[in-house]
This record gives structure tokens, sequence and C-alpha cells, in this order.
């Protein structure tokens, strides 16, 4: 295995960044997953410019073009000879002191790495996830803004014990007030006679590149979809619920807190939403080898 570290590449073992690091220290700098298949990463355009605007939020100069990070990206899958799998773009404040202040952090740090992933076994997307509702409340946008993809993922990590810890095989975070914001590394979706619904970036939620793709394909569809401030009341009560991410992509949940969702199976308008996903990875996408 081949990895990229500031313009280099390392075989796994040699692959290493200083202790110094503030994106160890302290979790400061941004990443993204990113999803190739069959020769083309999907939607690579859009998890590049999420990047940037991740790393301007939070006043982190990658050092980088979009362009030549997008062909250092490409060029790590081709040393790897990968045509499916995944990347992870990471992108830290860089080798500093011990101290707080990013100033310190004389350049950041970019690193990527090709490989694989599985995140839920595939009998879930066969039958459905159960989910649990985290006592873990989402980080509020006065706090850190949830839109900011940062390395700072604790919030999350501390949700996604509860729901290992339930035997769930996710979680649902509600915001401060209540209201659902996102699971613990997937954006939630449901469907209620025949329309679909997920909740508001306002709510807490990431604005997700899969969940993107799916307001996309329910156009396409002809399927009416809105953005409400949803209660755990409107999952316990949907037709069907579906889960999306770049690493999960779309998978059903028909759980929620031992409350069956529809019939508790995976739905019909869940199934062809996911058949067309799986379309559309297979066939769109930034050609990796020219």
């Amino acid at each position: 295995m081949k990895i990229y570290i500031d313009g280099k590449f390392y075989d796994k073992e040699n692959a290493k960044i200083s202790v110094f690091d503030h994106g160890l220290l302290y979790g400061d700098g941004v990443f993204e997953g990113i999803r190739f298949y069959n020769g083309r990463v999907f939607r690579l355009e859009e998890h590049i410019a999420r990047l940037f605007d991740s790393a301007k939020a939070i006043c982190l100069d990658i050092g980088l073009s979009a362009g030549e990070l997008t062909e250092a990206l490409l060029q790590t899958i081709r040393l790897n000879d990968l045509r499916d799998g995944y990347v992870r773009l990471v992108v830290t404040r860089g080798d500093g002191d011990l101290g707080l202040n990013p100033a310190n952090c004389p350049r950041a740090t970019v690193v990527i790495i090709a490989s694989k992933i599985t995140l839920y076994p595939a009998d879930k997307y066969e039958n459905g996830l159960h989910v649990i509702t985290c006592a873990t409340r989402r980080i509020p946008h006065g706090a850190l803004s949830p839109m900011v993809k940062s390395l700072n993922y604790l919030n999350n990590v501390l949700a996604k014990i509860e729901a290992q810890q339930a035997g769930a095989g996710e979680g649902l975070m509600l915001n401060e007030q209540g209201y659902v914001a996102e699971c613990t590394g997937d954006n939630i979706f449901t469907v209620k006679n025949g329309r679909l619904f997920t909740p508001p970036i306002s709510s807490g939620a990431l604005a997700g590149v899969t969940r993107s793709a799916v307001f996309e394909i329910a156009a396409e569809m002809g399927i009416p979809m809105s953005e409400p401030e949803m209660t755990r009341y409107d999952i316990f009560t949907a037709d069907e619920c579906f889960l999306t991410g770049t690493a999960a992509e779309v998978i059903p949940a028909v759980q929620l807190d031992s409350r069956t969702i529809g019939n508790g199976t995976p739905g019909p308008i869940t199934k062809r939403l996911i058949a067309r996903f799986h379309e559309l990875t297979a066939t769109t996408g930034t050609v990796i080898y020219q």
C-alpha cells in the first residue's frame, strides 16, 4: 500500500506524521471520505469543494489548489492499482508545538489513503438496520458548525459507542432542541405517503454528498421531498426509513428504539433509490485511468 503525505508516497509501514502535528494533538484539521467504483471516483468535485469549504471555515490553508489535490488523489489510487475502494483525504493544521495557537504551525499536512472499506454487513442492506436514539446530542452550530467535516469527531464517536453498547446498528442524534439532526455517521431520510423527508442542515446535519445524490435521484423519479424539522415521532410513524453516507451508501433502517418502522422491512421507494444509486456509482464519476 502506498500512502501520500505532503507530496511523497510511502509504504504503509513508513507512512508517519509528527507527534507534534495539531491534527493529533487537538483534532485540528478536516477530512473527506470518498468512494470510487469501476475505475471512477464518485462525486469527486463535490468532495473536494466540501473539503475546501471546511478548511476555509477553520482558517486552514491547504497549500494546494483543488486541481493539485485532485491529481494527488487520483495518483494515490493508481499507485495502489485499485478500481473499487475508498479514499480518506486528511488535511491537518500541521506540525507545531504543544500550544494551542495554530499560528505556530507553518504549513498544513496532507495525507491521502486509498484502500477498501465495509461499513455494515451485507445482511443489513437486505434486512435493514436497527437504530437507537443516543443521549449524546449533536454539537450545535454555535459551538462548532456541523457543516465542518473536522478531525474532531469525538461527539460522533461517543454516540456510536452508545449505539454499540445497545446492540444497535446505528445511533440517531438529536440537537439541543430535540429535533433530529443525523446519525453518528450518516444522514437520515424517511418516506411517508410517497413523499421523502430529511432534516434540514440547520438542525445539525452534515451536507452529505450521498444525501445530495438522493435529492437528485428523487427529483429524477418524480418523488416529492422536503426538509422540515423532524422529531423521533416522524421516524416512528414513517412508512420507510433509510440512511445515506459515502461509506454506507444507501442503507435501510427498519426499527428505531424498539418501534418497527413501516412493516419492518426495506420499503419499495428505498429499494428504488438504492438501485438507481448503484447505477450512478457504476457509470458516473471522475475517470482514474486515462
